[in-house]
């Protein structure tokens, strides 16, 4: 099967930092998930041979279809490290073009390189060069501010330096994860080249993704923190809307548990960080509200509250504060009941919703 057969109709996975841990991509392929990317890696500790790097290019067991998204700005250093992640078993490898966070784009990486699209090009060609047969793909944003929306130009560069799809993040870098995405300008991408296109930005709800699908010609959409909200899409996506219980959704998050303890050990240091990532997941998966009475939906960039909860545990699941995080954490991760009665009261609010979406998306 090749690349435009394989993303034809899917939901993709994101590459997220953190988000995109081994277990959860475990996960996400139980409930679905066709196409998923590694968190996004960097070429140069790869080279350096940093453990905890290579550590984000290992395939999970059972894993479809793998991408590892490669971040760096040397050409050469990235088209070595292509060829490592090919030989480890990536199905593709992306090239992330788009990240927003000002510790990368400070080094040069990322959005940083959307301002140059002959680089774009050149790094492209590097990594076709470096690989013997899986696909190369970039994802990029669309421009630097508002200013500079040259995502025709940034897709056109990495089309000529090979690139056998582009991924476009519907938003500029300066957006962050701000504003709804630009749909309009995605389809104008798709309409432009001729590979395949991946949409990405605020896919929720199963009618995202036929919306996004019919409004920009794309071949696949892309999601993020849709599915670190509701890892269940990837089964809404094939059957359609489900207004999911409470008990179903606590039943998704202990197989999380499981799947992170048989990663990362039932040791006292593995523990330790399968509570570090359900306690950062808990803070997406407190986001998820149903469809409202009213038959209209949530969107991303609103936090519905719990006003929506229908039952004790509905409601608890719908806290993102610090104490009902860290209690359920707790409970979770040593397997123990869920009984709301039992929950902390409220603590102080929590974090901002746009800080964690930054973390998390490449």
């Amino acid at each position: 099967m090749d690349l435009r057969q394989r993303l034809d109709g899917a939901v993709v996975m994101a590459p997220m930092t953190r988000g995109g841990n081994l277990p959860y991509r475990r996960l996400c392929a139980e409930l679905g998930a066709r196409v998923l990317m590694s968190e996004m890696t960097v070429a140069r500790r790869l080279k350096q041979k940093r453990r905890g790097e290579f550590a984000l290019i290992r395939r999970a067991p059972g894993e479809p279809y793998f991408g590892v998204q490669l971040a760096g700005t040397d050409a050469e250093e990235m088209g070595w490290a292509a060829a490592l992640v090919e030989s480890r078993g990536a199905d593709l490898v992306d090239v992330n073009f788009g990240c927003p966070i000002d510790h990368f784009t400070r080094k040069g990486m990322g959005a940083a390189l959307g301002r140059q699209p002959k680089r774009i090009r050149r790094i492209v060609e590097a990594m076709k060069r470096a690989v013997a047969a899986v696909p190369v793909t970039a994802k990029i944003r669309l421009g630097w501010n508002d200013a500079d929306r040259n995502y025709l130009d940034q897709a056109r560069a990495a089309v000529d330096g090979g690139a056998d799809a582009v991924i476009v993040h519907g938003r500029t870098r300066d957006a962050r994860y701000r504003q709804s995405a630009d749909w309009e300008a995605i389809g104008e991408v798709a309409a432009a080249v001729p590979v395949p296109v991946v949409g990405n930005g605020d896919i929720l709800f199963p009618h995202h993704i036929s919306e996004a699908r019919a409004r920009s010609g794309c071949a696949a959409v892309m999601a993020g923190r849709g599915v670190l909200i509701k890892p269940w899409l990837f089964r809404e996506a094939i059957g359609g809307y489900e207004d999911i219980t409470p008990d179903d959704r606590l039943a998704i998050y202990r197989r999380y548990v499981d799947l992170a303890r048989e990663h990362w050990g039932e040791d006292e240091h593995g523990l330790t960080r399968v509570r570090e990532f359900v306690a950062w997941h808990l803070g997406f998966w407190c986001r998820y509200a149903p469809r409202r009475a009213d038959l209209t939906w949530p969107g991303m960039q609103t936090r519905e509250g719990a006003a929506f909860a229908r039952s004790p545990l509905e409601s608890l699941l719908a806290r993102g504060d610090e104490a009902a995080i860290a209690w359920l954490t707790d409970r979770l991760v040593a397997r123990d009941d869920v009984d709301p009665a039992e929950a902390p009261a409220p603590s102080a609010a929590p974090g901002s919703a746009s800080d964690r979406d930054e973390s998390a998306e490449g």
